[in-house]
């Protein structure tokens, strides 16, 4: 009994009453087709049936870096109570986008963040995500950048192999207190693999980071979502776990716990919907894609749970 009680605070479980649940309502940031014409929402009361708000309508326009697009649209709630989100603004510029919004329906002008604007080489700054780190008080942004020649002894797990070496990302981040000062962009993730699509999530005395192993050539493609941990939310991350998806390309995880069991939200983009894995203890995961449903034409972005004030003001806009 002593040892199962370990495991459970170790890995932070929240058996949560459906009273509690109650109190809030889940919400999913996403984009359609290319992300033209900005941010959209969906929500549910149960993480697993989700409807589209605002009649399936963006709830905002990209107006920053010149594709002007948001794609992967990550938000969370900061600890002054604002909702601050994150977004990649194109396929091939070395910034992302940020805004933030006191409910959701009225933003703050939108900000391009030039993170990789060092790198004469960088080729882009895809899927920024965003973590609030309590221990430090500090906001981390994470991206995924490819520089080539930067890690030469991977370029040859991209789509294209030399001369020509394709895309072979790598983690980065910076942090920031307040979205107008920002550190120097460090490295994030690195073990010797093509990753992107990373987000953190903490467990009681542990961080998770889960992430896309983009690896594709020339050994057998993965295109899967794994997961490791660190004891900072900073790192550094250990190896990653084994793949907690199945035979199928996924991207853009996002998790969330759902009365103490993990359930991670992906994209599986080749099959043109989303899908879902769940686990009560990180090791043994169940893919539950035939239980989740969300609206036609959703790309992956992040789920977090607003009041019930919030989300009326978002139903009845």
């Amino acid at each position: 009994m002593k040892k199962l009680l370990v495991i459970l605070i170790l890995f932070g479980f929240t058996f949560q009453s459906c009273t509690h649940e109650k109190n809030h309502v889940f919400l999913f940031s996403y984009f359609t087709g290319n992300g033209e014409d900005g941010l959209h929402l969906a929500y549910s009361h149960d993480g697993y049936q989700w409807k589209a708000l605002n009649e399936g309508q963006s709830f905002l326009t990209p107006k920053v870096g010149n594709d002007k697009l948001m794609r992967d649209p990550c938000i969370i709630k900061g600890p002054e109570g604002k909702f601050h989100m994150v977004w990649t603004v194109s396929w091939g510029e070395k910034g992302i986008g940020y805004a933030w919004s006191e409910d959701l329906v009225h933003w703050s002008e939108q900000k391009y963040i030039p993170v990789m604007e060092h790198e004469p080489k960088a080729k882009n700054c895809w899927a920024p995500e965003l973590f609030y780190d309590k221990k430090t008080e500090q906001f981390l942004i994470v991206w995924a950048t490819t520089i080539p020649g930067r890690f030469p002894e991977t370029d040859n797990q991209s789509n294209q192999g030399p001369p020509n070496p394709g895309n072979n990302h790598r983690l980065y981040y910076t942090t920031t207190t307040g979205f107008e000062d920002f550190s120097k962009t460090r490295i994030f993730y690195n073990k010797g693999f093509n990753v992107i699509d990373g987000t953190i999530e903490r467990t009681g005395s542990k961080y998770i980071l889960f992430l896309k192993d983009e690896t594709n050539k020339p050994f057998t493609p993965q295109k899967n979502i794994r997961y490791a941990l660190s004891d900072q939310a900073e790192g550094p991350y250990g190896e990653a776990s084994e793949p907690i998806t199945g035979d199928y390309w996924a991207e853009g995880p996002t998790a969330i716990q759902i009365k103490g069991e993990w359930v991670v939200y992906f994209d599986k983009y080749r099959k043109g919907r989303m899908g879902a894995v769940a686990s009560e203890d990180l090791n043994n995961w169940t893919d539950i894609s035939d239980k989740v449903s969300f609206p036609e034409g959703s790309r992956h972005g992040t789920v977090f749970r607003v009041s019930l004030k919030v989300f009326e003001s978002l139903r009845t806009r």
